[in-house]
């Protein structure tokens, strides 16, 4: 589990695409301690640590989260990243599972003084799980829906955002993970299955 507050961005050393699995070597944040095992979320995907050296390490991203995810699309060379949570730290973001639901593509980026607005295209299919004033992650980042559609939504990143993750990088047509709240998936699928 983890809390969309993005500790760290991180450079892609290496990607290899193997037996259908695609293995991405990391950097390793400074000063993170990391073992075999570990769950690190990147750029929203849950992935497990394959191997560890003291500069980086390499995750192996099986056909199911390709498929889920924009990795099975394109490769950037920045991502975010968050350790797993644990039992005493604190919920500053919301509770974000880095089970990816949705790929949605940016379609505006607009200036608001010193943050900007992103307008992220996203599934219709799920357009019940997307309020205005609700949680959402987007590459693993913790943001509350300013207006929402059937079929975008909008989120005002502030100037520590854009500086502090990936998403200040990110370009009109870049693709983005999506983890709608996990709140509202229990909810649409308690209401669906009476």
């Amino acid at each position: 589990m983890f809390t969309g507050i993005i500790k760290a961005v991180a450079l892609i050393k290496h990607a290899e695409v193997k037996d259908g699995s695609l293995f991405l070597t990391i950097a390793r944040p400074k000063g993170w301690r990391m073992k075999p095992g570990d769950s690190i979320s990147t750029d929203g995907a849950c992935l497990t640590v394959r191997s560890v050296n003291k500069k980086q390490y390499t995750v192996e991203l099986m056909p199911e989260t390709l498929d889920k995810t924009y990795f099975g699309k394109q490769i950037c060379l920045q991502v975010n990243l968050e350790q797993s949570l644990r039992v005493t730290d604190r919920l500053d973001g919301h509770i974000v599972l880095g089970h990816v639901d949705a790929v949605g593509v940016i379609k505006k980026i607009a200036n608001d003084g010193r943050a900007k607005v992103y307008t992220i295209q996203f599934p219709a299919r799920s357009a019940a799980l997307v309020a205005p004033k609700g949680s959402i992650t987007v590459d693993g980042v913790s943001l509350t829906v300013t207006r929402a559609t059937k079929t975008t939504f909008s989120v005002s990143l502030v100037e520590y955002t854009l500086n502090h993750t990936a998403l200040g990088q990110k370009q009109i047509g870049d693709l983005v993970n999506l983890e709608f709240d996990v709140l509202a998936k229990y909810l649409y699928r308690f209401k669906h299955a009476r």
